[in-house]
């Protein structure tokens, strides 16, 4: 089964999802200002990005490193503020990496 993605744009009225497990099909990365940089060189694979991200746009990885998926990634912030060592750093979006 092939899925079509589709934009924020295309959200049904009310914001209302008629059908379960369908949120995988709308990308909603494009609605941030700012976006987190993640210094893999800073990490301690502590996980808590992972945890306390409220989408969750990060993604766990084999030896608990992490990746930021920018497809759903809201720009909240809540990552960087939840870092330890400050491995994450917000930036504005379209920025320098």
């Amino acid at each position: 089964m092939s899925i079509r993605w589709k934009s924020w744009k295309e959200l049904p009225l009310g914001m209302v999802i008629p059908e379960p497990a369908t949120s995988l099909e709308f990308k909603t990365g494009s609605w941030r200002a700012l976006k987190p940089v993640l210094d893999e060189n800073k990490c301690i694979r502590c996980l808590l990005c992972w945890v306390h991200c409220p989408e969750p746009a990060i993604e766990r990885l084999e030896g608990d490193r992490v990746r930021i998926d920018y497809n759903y990634c809201k720009g909240c912030g809540i990552c960087a503020n939840v870092c330890p060592v400050h491995a994450i750093e917000m930036v504005m979006e379209g920025g320098e990496e």
